[in-house]
């Protein structure tokens, strides 16, 4: 695991992050990897974020490890913010696996710094391997905050009870949860069964284990561009703009960062993506198109 600091080359403060942002992180090699801030960027205007080196990952992260180094110019983008946190909860219950606590450390800070009460679970196979461990004591050391380890890498160990983590909590509590996937699944079916409301869950993915469309054989119109598209089988919607030299931003093509958001004006998608909720999937807005498709024969984009 470790930590990389962004700064402007002028020495000029980055824009302000809010808790819970990510920033795309365009690599030399190529690769755009989306990162979650991990410092509060109150003060320094900098902005870090914390890696876990994955040998069996997408390419990023041992990247970085072996080819990045100190004084390196990298592009980031601006940060954008999916897993945003709700300051005004009586309490913010923050449930993170491994290198899932990187969102939260902002969220812990602002909170400290508005004097609201938040509680983490934070689950590791040992003390010794926890990310930014005493970076998380330290800021449960100001007094609003509440720790409770869940060390599975020890002897008689138990993973946590989640069922128990979503039910202990005031009317209003905010539910946060950062970690492996069958974590999230477990986490949603927890705080389902306690008739959690919706708006007051959120859950931020490493990855989309949903497969992208790719189905093909129908029509996408761009409107802004006057082009129309046909989808063929094997493509995603992203590839068919792309390849009519229509540029969209883009970043983890898996519809976990949202950076491929895309208005649309008229067609029924079918989403694939993490990124939004029941909610505005339902609503048909936007689309991730890296990733969803269509339910009808003909989606009009405002591209």
């Amino acid at each position: 695991m470790s930590s990389y600091i962004l700064r402007r080359e002028d020495g000029m403060a980055l824009p302000s992050a809010a808790a819970g942002s990510h920033v795309d992180l365009h690599l030399p090699n190529g690769l755009v990897r989306s990162y979650s801030i991990s410092n509060a960027n109150k003060d320094h205007g900098t902005y870090r974020f914390t890696v876990a080196h994955n040998p069996d990952g997408a390419g990023g992260s041992m990247y970085l490890r072996e080819a990045v180094r100190v004084g390196d110019t990298l592009a980031a983008t601006r940060p954008k913010n999916n897993f945003p946190l709700t300051e005004q909860a009586p309490l913010s219950v923050f449930i993170a696996g491994g290198i899932g606590i990187t969102p939260f450390m902002p969220m812990m800070a602002a909170l400290n710094s508005v004097g609201r009460r938040w509680k983490l679970f934070y689950c590791a196979k040992t003390a010794e391997t926890a990310p930014l461990r005493d970076e998380v004591d330290q800021l449960a050391s100001a007094g609003f905050g509440e720790v409770t380890w869940h060390l599975t890498g020890q002897p008689g160990a138990r993973r946590l009870d989640l069922k128990a983590a979503t039910s202990a909590a005031p009317e209003g509590a905010h539910f946060y949860c950062c970690g492996p996937n069958g974590m999230l699944s477990d986490f949603l079916s927890a705080a389902s069964s306690h008739g959690l409301p919706p708006d007051q869950v959120h859950v931020e993915y490493f990855a989309n284990e949903t497969e992208a469309f790719t189905e093909g054989g129908f029509t996408v119109v761009l409107h802004r561009s006057g082009k129309e598209l046909l989808v063929k089988p094997g493509e995603t919607i992203l590839d068919a703009v792309e390849a009519a030299g229509v540029q969209v931003p883009q970043s983890c093509l898996e519809g976990l960062c949202g950076s491929c958001e895309t208005p649309v004006i008229e067609g029924v998608p079918d989403h694939r993506d993490v990124v939004l909720s029941e909610r505005d999937k339902q609503a048909g807005r936007t689309m991730m198109i890296c990733c969803s498709g269509t339910k009808s024969q003909r989606l009009v984009l405002d591209l």
